[in-house]
């Protein structure tokens, strides 16, 4: 009787403590050996910006709405996945790894979803444009394939954090129903001997 009073103070104790823990860990990603390969994609990214897009009309001069770009008729769907790619595939994959964030992750991970169809859109559209006008440039297709390849790492990230995160709630909702079931049994052993 005078057993479970204790385990039950002790457990009320480090329950905020365990609670504090676990939500810590469920919001990081241990991206391991896909980190490296996140940041060649990065880098690749980024390289793809001083190569060029179209004709010679680079990546960084469709971000900043350059003349030349303007020239070559590089059009809405160029414009958007550059953007896009420049937003969600460097910008957020580079906050994630640094950080450690499992929302960062999926931040990155739909961005660049997105990014995919975007960009093979992209591509469509410059090899659809009238003869005077360049085709689709080194640059975007580098930028396209390393987006791809990044979607793939981000989404098996975020998918193996989601089966770790779900396993710790599992085994914490098992150690809690434990936890109340002993309770519940010392209660009844403490009513029958009174």
């Amino acid at each position: 009787m005078n057993d479970s009073k204790p385990n039950d103070a002790e457990f009320a104790q480090f329950k905020g403590d365990i609670d504090a823990a676990e939500r810590r860990i469920a919001g990081e990603i241990n991206p391991g050996a896909r980190a490296m390969v996140v940041a060649v994609c990065v880098f690749l990214i980024l390289l793809s910006f001083v190569l060029p897009h179209t004709g010679s009309v680079r990546g960084l001069d469709v971000v900043l709405g350059d003349h030349a770009a303007v020239a070559a008729k590089v059009l809405i769907p160029s414009k958007v996945f550059v953007w896009l790619v420049l937003v969600f595939s460097v910008g957020f994959s580079i906050l994630a790894l640094i950080t450690r964030r499992w929302v960062l992750a999926w931040i990155a991970l739909a961005g660049s979803a997105v990014s995919c169809f975007i960009g093979m859109l992209a591509i469509w559209s410059r090899n659809t444009v009238v003869h005077p006008y360049p085709g689709p440039g080194f640059g975007l297709y580098l930028a396209w394939i390393a987006v791809l390849v990044l979607t793939f790492h981000w989404a098996r990230v975020v998918w193996s954090r989601t089966a770790v995160q779900l396993a710790a709630e599992e085994q914490r909702r098992a150690q809690a129903a434990e936890h109340r079931h002993d309770s519940v049994l010392d209660h009844l052993r403490d009513d029958e001997a009174e």
